[in-house]
């Protein structure tokens, strides 16, 4: 009776053994077995640190050359998403490359292009008015926007404002695409270093302590940085060399849609 219920065991071993190679040699190109350990991202590291400079402006003409590179590293985005095995900081940093790729992709399938804004007046989708809502790509199969990831996934699920110093939608007056991909372990020190970069930036947010003329997304995302008693003045504060007060003037800069291009 022992000896019988080892041999069962082996042989159910073997046969649990073979029907995963078999899954795994029959699938196709792009596909992967979910795992739950977060994604490597050191190929769109790679894509980065070669086509974008240290202004987070990107040489999309010569990224266009490696243009299925970028569609591999996507491919594994969209076969791989975020388990609840991960860590809050791996699933943000998925979410956070996966967003900045698919607007890099968005650009590259329409290039030449002055402004993605452009985008949206052409492609023609029935009830979609702006590329940030058109359903171009999928995510664990299931057919995904950019709005998609950064109102209904990174906004109502993280509860993380300093996201917006991060996402790039290919405009210069968004913050710089930082030339290195997202990293769970690393995601706090980036986005600090983001949000100083960006409220030091004064193309982006003009700083004195009479008067400050903040970027737009401190008006469009207001409620953002209100969560936990926090307010506009202290996120600023906390980033800015130039501290403001309750009694500085704020007002917010003209939002610059021209292409993030070299």
């Amino acid at each position: 009776m022992t000896h019988y219920t080892i041999k069962g065991a082996v042989i159910l071993l073997v046969s649990v053994a073979s029907l995963t190679l078999a899954a795994f040699i029959s699938s196709p190109p792009g596909t992967s077995i979910v795992s739950s350990a977060p994604i490597d991202h050191s190929s769109y590291d790679r894509l980065l640190k070669k086509y974008v400079n240290e202004k987070g402006l990107v040489n999309y003409k010569g990224l266009k050359s490696e243009e299925k590179e970028l569609k591999k590293y996507l491919d594994m985005i969209s076969n791989n998403p975020p388990t609840s095995k991960w860590s809050k900081n791996d699933q943000m940093a998925y979410w956070i490359n996966a967003y900045n790729a698919y607007t890099i992709q968005l650009i590259l399938n329409h290039y030449p292009v002055e402004s993605i804004k452009d985008i949206g007046s052409k492609i023609k989708i029935p009830f979609v008015t702006t590329p940030w809502a058109s359903k171009f790509f999928k995510i664990g199969g299931e057919s995904m926007s950019l709005d998609n990831i950064e109102h209904g996934t990174l906004r109502k699920n993280y509860n993380e404002p300093r996201i917006h110093f991060a996402l790039v939608c290919a405009a210069k007056s968004c913050p710089r695409l930082r030339n290195e991909a997202y990293e769970g372990d690393k995601l706090i020190a980036q986005l600090d270093d983001q949000g100083n970069d960006f409220l030091n930036n004064p193309a982006k947010n003009a700083i004195t302590p009479k008067k400050a003329s903040l970027s737009k997304y401190f008006d469009w995302y207001k409620g953002d940085w209100k969560e936990n008693g926090k307010s506009v003045e202290d996120w600023v504060n906390r980033y800015s060399k130039t501290k403001i007060s309750k009694d500085t003037q704020i007002s917010f800069l003209e939002y610059n849609w021209a292409l993030n291009e070299q």
